[in-house]
């Protein structure tokens, strides 16, 4: 992997989250451990997760990237340092997932579970090199369990998972997979 890629982490999540709610404060944290861990963050760098990703890294003194799109009238949170805009969906999506050492994910709509999926897809067709998926907070183990049940998903697949309940456990997983 380039230098990039071996420190950027990106995070993944719903943009309805307020500053009032476990969730936020949660992304709040995981972006402050991220950066006292040596990495930068990288975000969709608008609203909810977002945001409280992008400041709890800008917070610590670390550096954070926003990768926007420029068919959306919103401007990124003000937290984000190197703004990152991209002419449509996927190609954001492309920048995202290509140039990242790791990925977490909390709770969102459409767009996060989008996001996962090919992120999951692409490392278990070892389009990318193995590197740590992280799910955050106590939704993802009973969705995924409901994908078992009802698409074709192998133990082989879930390997690629990890699955965290708190901002500690998934720093724990960052820092001795990535180092």
């Amino acid at each position: 992997m380039a230098e990039l890629q071996k420190k950027r982490i990106t995070v993944f999540g719903g943009s309805r989250c307020t500053a009032d709610t476990d969730e936020y404060r949660e992304a709040l944290t995981l972006g402050r451990l991220i950066v006292e861990s040596g990495f930068e963050v990288c975000s969709g760098g608008y609203a909810g997760v977002m945001e409280a990703i992008s400041r709890g890294a800008s917070e610590a003194g670390g550096h954070v990237i926003g990768m926007t799109m420029t068919q959306f009238n919103s401007s990124p949170n003000p937290y984000v340092k190197t703004i990152e805009p991209s002419e449509s969906f996927y190609a954001r999506l492309q920048k995202l997932i290509v140039e990242s050492a790791a990925y977490v994910a909390f709770r969102g709509g459409m767009g996060t579970m989008t996001e996962i999926s090919l992120v999951w897809n692409k490392l278990t067709m070892n389009v990318l090199e193995r590197r740590p998926l992280i799910l955050l907070g106590d939704c993802w183990p009973r969705a995924f369990e409901c994908l078992r049940e009802h698409l074709v998903i192998s133990e082989r697949d879930m390997t690629f998972l990890t699955f965290a309940a708190t901002a500690e456990e998934a720093i724990e997983v960052l820092t001795t997979q990535i180092r």
